[in-house]
This record gives C-alpha cells, sequence and structure tokens, in this order.
C-alpha cells in the first residue's frame, strides 16, 4: 500500500515531502517509538491521536484516521535507520525539534520510561540530526508540562 511512498522517502536525494506525506511519516515515526517497548497501549495510541490532532489541526476522527495510516506506514518501512534518515533529509529541523517533542510525549505517555524507549529516541534524535543536549531540553519541556 505505502510502497510507492517509502521508495520516494528512501531515494538518494528525497524532495521535501509535502505536508500530507511529511505528517504521515513522522506519525509513523510517533508509532515506531510507541511500540519500541513492545507494548503499544491505549494511552500511547491516545497521546498519538492527541498530538496529531493539535500539531496538524484535525478533529478526533481524523487523527485516528492519521494514527491507523501510520501504523500500517511503520510496518512496512525500513528500519530505523533508513526511515529516520530520510525524514532528516525530507523535513525541515525546526518541525525535527518539535518530532523530538512529541517522541517524548509517546514514550512518557503510559508513565513508565523503558530502557528500550530511551535507546531508541537516542538513536532517532541522532538519526534527525537533533543533538543530545536539545533532546534532553525537549523531553524536560514535555515534562513540564505533564507535572
Amino acid at each position: 500500500m505505502f510502497a510507492d511512498f517509502l521508495q520516494r522517502l528512501v531515494q538518494p536525494n528525497p524532495d521535501r515531502l509535502p505536508d500530507a506525506d511529511a505528517r504521515l511519516a513522522l506519525t509513523a515515526l510517533l508509532v515506531r517509538v510507541a511500540r519500541a517497548d513492545e507494548t503499544y497501549d491505549d494511552s500511547e495510541r491516545a497521546r498519538i491521536d492527541k498530538i496529531a490532532a493539535a500539531r496538524y489541526g484535525l478533529s478526533p476522527f481524523e487523527a485516528a484516521k492519521l494514527r491507523g495510516e501510520a501504523e500500517a506506514l511503520e510496518a512496512e518501512a525500513p528500519d530505523t535507520v533508513r526511515f529516520t534518515r530520510a525524514i532528516k533529509d525530507a523535513v525541515d529541523y525546526e518541525h525535527r525539534i518539535g518530532v523530538i517533542e512529541a517522541l517524548w510525549q509517546v514514550v512518557l505517555a503510559d508513565g513508565v520510561r523503558e530502557a528500550e524507549e530511551d535507546a531508541l529516541l537516542r538513536l532517532v534524535s541522532n538519526l534527525l540530526g537533533i543533538n543530545d543536549r536539545d533532546s534532553a531540553l525537549a523531553r524536560q519541556r514535555v515534562e513540564g508540562k505533564a507535572g
């Protein structure tokens, strides 16, 4: 279903993604991080829906639909390294920092920070070109809003 999209995403010099494709790719990345600890529960799904609704001005129904498409894309997407590098090449830095904040929201949604999630987020941050300091600041902003 997503073969053409993924092919465009992982080509050597991808074009900047149209908004709809960027939304899908970035939401799929949220799903990938949520699944990192092999537990993908309702709190994480709800957090992804909330992030998508707020970030993209979607209704709850539209956000859930986007998440469903992102779940399917994530299942078909290549390894995390190629997938995130493709996003880095196609999405501007400002939006990637926002993605890191959203990823932290998903990691913290179930109230438990698993080692697998931390490790994947460190890898994803690095592959998206976000340094450890900026990722830590993003996490602190998310924790501050939750607290």
